[in-house]
């Protein structure tokens, strides 16, 4: 059934999910969204929103290349499966991150980010059972 969607349309849309997301965070470290809705409401500085949200950009570029290279966007010759893998642990990161958004403080977080991340999971998934050319 996941393999219906067209993967170059789960491509784009994650591209595109993801670019908010690169928005959303760098809009968090310029202090122009609360970095209290963050991180499960745990953050307790700037020093610390800037630690974990420096983190978050980092793990969506590895995320965002892994999928530039799978949809062969960008030439670079990178073994396959090591985007598999990569793809794969992203599915995962999603999944718990969609239970952990269930479980936070605030409502936003809730029910904003847990369909997101949902949505993030799906279409890693959908991504990774594409076989590579």
């Amino acid at each position: 059934m996941i393999q219906k969607i067209p993967f170059r349309i789960a491509l784009a849309f994650l591209l595109t999910l993801l670019s908010s997301v690169f928005i959303f965070h760098f809009l968090v470290m310029l202090k122009i969204i609360p970095y209290t809705i963050v991180w499960a409401g745990k953050i307790e500085n700037d020093t610390q929103m800037y630690q974990f949200e420096s983190v978050s950009v980092l793990i969506n570029v590895i995320l965002f290349s892994a999928i530039l290279i799978k949809g062969q966007i960008v030439p670079w010759n990178v073994n396959p499966k090591i985007i598999q893998v990569i793809l794969y642990i992203f599915v995962v990161i999603f999944a718990l991150n969609t239970i952990g958004n269930l479980f936070a403080k605030m409502n936003l977080e809730t029910y904003i980010f847990t369909p997101l991340t949902f949505i993030s999971a799906f279409l890693c998934l959908r991504i990774a059972l594409e076989k590579s050319k």
